[in-house]
């Protein structure tokens, strides 16, 4: 296939508030120097502390958070809007609210958007130790359709990336549109297979860390140096609250899922969001991605790590809107 060329957008302009008074967590990490400097997150742990739940959980409005029960798991889910039905996925750290709160507020003015805590994450049960990536799609599916959600358009962040193609592989008539964010045809498919022994190593290591040095550790590879730390710090506070058994389980569903039989057989609307900033999603990652999937469509966000719905939202919005706009049928 005749490789094609990228869209490559422009980034917003992108700076910390200036703060006065008495300072919340998530601005007393935004007034600090050496927060967001590749090589200083330590100093995100140093500052936050033990996180507020009332201080850093991002504020939402009209959304509600709800629970549906899939072949026995209690799954949390958080629901704003009307229109057509827009499902969104996250990694495998955080949760609903951290990763999607901007998309909730922004684009459910449009859509009726529903994002759901993985198994093993937020506020949902955590599933067996034996989940896999197979298990993951199937709860989704389930969860679709319990909620009754008709062709939806499905969003997948990184880990929830591989989700969304395992369950369009499993069952392709399900989602209307894809888009994908800084994701892969699981570690094994779209990474060399010493990347992906060494990468498992260290998320099983890091599972087994405080929640503070986890955080610290993970942060460090998931924005870019010019994220801005207020919205870091709103993320970290789900990452410091992250289930180590549920995250084991989405490592080792990653690292073993090989997903690039599937990626020529994906008939729908795609997109492809991947910022240049990104180390664990790699452009090359991207690439390959783009030239498998039939009449994919690529955008790099300049400027912009892994967790690009956090740190860009309103380049991820427009693109995403743009896409579904014109995409939909």
């Amino acid at each position: 296939m005749a490789s094609r060329p990228p869209s490559v957008r422009s980034a917003p302009s992108r700076r910390l508030h200036s703060v006065t008074g008495k300072l919340s967590t998530s601005e007393r990490i935004a007034a600090d120097p050496d927060v967001g400097v590749r090589g200083s997150w330590a100093a995100l742990a140093t500052i936050v502390g033990t996180p507020d739940a009332s201080d850093m959980t991002p504020r939402l409005t009209g959304a509600a958070t709800d629970h549906v029960e899939i072949e026995g798991l209690p799954i949390a889910y958080v629901r704003a809007g009307s229109g057509p039905p827009l499902v969104l996925v996250h990694g495998y750290v955080g949760d609903a609210r951290s990763t999607w709160s901007a998309q909730l507020d922004d684009l459910s003015g449009e859509f009726t958007v529903v994002a759901w805590d993985a198994p093993g994450a937020g506020r949902s049960a955590q599933p067996p130790t034996s989940f896999r990536i197979a298990d993951y799609a199937n709860c989704l599916a389930g969860f679709i359709r319990a909620l009754h959600l008709d062709r939806p358009h499905l969003v997948g962040l990184s880990f929830g990336g591989i989700v969304a193609l395992e369950l369009l592989r499993r069952d392709p008539a399900v989602p209307r549109t894809l888009v994908l964010a800084g994701a892969y045809a699981g570690w094994a498919g779209s990474l060399p297979a010493d990347v992906v022994d060494e990468r498992l190593r260290t998320c099983l290591k890091l599972a087994d860390l405080p929640p503070d040095q986890f955080a610290a550790a993970m942060l460090s590879s998931m924005f870019s140096e010019s994220a801005p730390a207020e919205a870091v710090a709103r993320f970290a506070a789900s990452v410091w609250a992250f289930n180590p058994a549920g995250f084991r389980a989405m490592t080792w569903s990653s690292a073993e899922a090989d997903l690039r039989d599937a990626l020529a057989t994906v008939n729908l609307p795609t997109l492809l969001l991947y910022g240049d900033r990104d180390v664990r999603a790699p452009l090359h990652v991207a690439h390959a991605l783009h030239d498998a999937i039939p009449e994919s469509r690529l955008v790099i966000l300049p400027g912009v790590g892994h967790i690009s719905p956090v740190e860009a939202p309103e380049l991820f919005n427009r693109e995403v809107r743009d896409f579904l706009r014109t995409s939909a049928c």
